[in-house]
């Protein structure tokens, strides 16, 4: 997980807002290019609570959702992104796909490239596999996770819900507890946060944290107690069993024990520290019921409410060189 060449990137005054053709993760991304995402975001969060909340900026365009890894809040979210936007959104699922008989993920990309799609979202089991496919066509590509390597748009949307919740991400005790070592959520969550200038603290058992992710700019910790000191943000993670083989912890209530955030361990924290996670939640084993759905403390719907925006404003960035937009760098 740790990349030994990540430093907290500078702004750099004159360079294009966001010159990227497409969106595989938040390494390499500087700050401002994540600022002006998360600025982008900002404007469909009031317009997808208005009762009208169509935007018929990407109509004739093609989106092509192709998720080779089971997903319910990253579709969903995408679609109803891309139909918010006005493109025409089609779903393909692994399950009904070529890729059960054998097809090549080169020959899947130039299948789909031959389709002239405007966007492409992907999610993919193997880490380096989006970025692979955004090598081998011709329209923007968004990473919508892959593998143990990243997924950009959560890292955003949950900055975005920092940000909003807490005023700004700068200078933010963030602490970060679960199964570190698979997650592709931390991995974004930590580049981002980073960047933006975030105190990051990361806390799991030795077996499932990452061998030098000091690297990164995180502090690590085993013990969640003494993690949660001072906290500001508390970021759950799942135990993502379908990527373990062996055993990476005693037992699921062990795990609890020492692992879990209940209201009594979230005391530790600032009285008013946020509760984050980015589902699905395993209810009992790292977050409490009662936590998670506390009123005043728990951020997690808000997370999913912000995807859709973030989703919004990505796929609208992405796609103004195909629309022609003026002033487009």
């Amino acid at each position: 997980m740790p990349s030994s060449d990540h430093r907290p990137a500078t702004l750099l005054p004159g360079s294009a807002v966001f010159p990227h053709r497409h969106l595989t993760g938040i390494d390499g991304l500087q700050p401002h290019e994540i600022m002006f995402l998360l600025d982008e975001a900002e404007q469909w969060i009031a317009a997808n609570r208005n009762r009208t909340k169509s935007d018929k900026r990407l109509e004739g365009l093609t989106q092509i959702n192709a998720f080779f890894e089971n997903s319910t809040r990253t579709l969903l979210s995408f679609e109803i992104a891309g139909k918010r936007l006005g493109a025409d959104v089609v779903n393909m699922h692994a399950a009904q796909s070529s890729v059960k008989k054998g097809e090549t993920l080169i020959d899947t990309a130039m299948t789909l490239n031959a389709m002239r799609a405007d966007v492409i979202v992907i999610r993919h089991m193997s880490s380096g596999a989006v970025r692979l496919i955004a090598d081998k066509v011709d329209c923007p590509v968004l990473n919508a996770g892959d593998g143990s390597h990243e997924h950009p748009t959560q890292a955003l949307l949950d900055a975005l819900t920092i940000r909003r919740r807490r005023g700004d991400v700068a200078g933010q005790r963030v602490v970060i507890c679960g199964d570190v070592l698979h997650s592709r959520v931390a991995r974004s969550n930590i580049l981002s946060l980073t960047a933006l200038a975030a105190d990051v603290r990361v806390c799991a058992p030795s077996t499932l944290m990452p061998a030098a992710i000091e690297r990164m700019g995180v502090t690590p910790f085993t013990d969640f107690d003494a993690a949660l000191e001072g906290a500001d943000v508390v970021m759950m993670l799942r135990l993502q069993t379908e990527r373990m083989s062996g055993g990476f912890v005693p037992s699921t209530r062990e795990y609890h024990m020492r692992y879990g955030l209940t209201l009594e361990r979230l005391a530790r924290a600032k009285p008013d520290a946020l509760v984050m996670h980015p589902g699905p939640m395993n209810r009992g084993v790292e977050i409490d019921s009662n936590v998670a759905d506390h009123v005043e403390r728990s951020a997690i719907t808000e997370q999913v409410e912000m995807g859709v925006a973030v989703r919004m404003a990505c796929l609208d960035v992405l796609t103004r060189r195909a629309r022609k937009v003026e002033g487009w760098a």
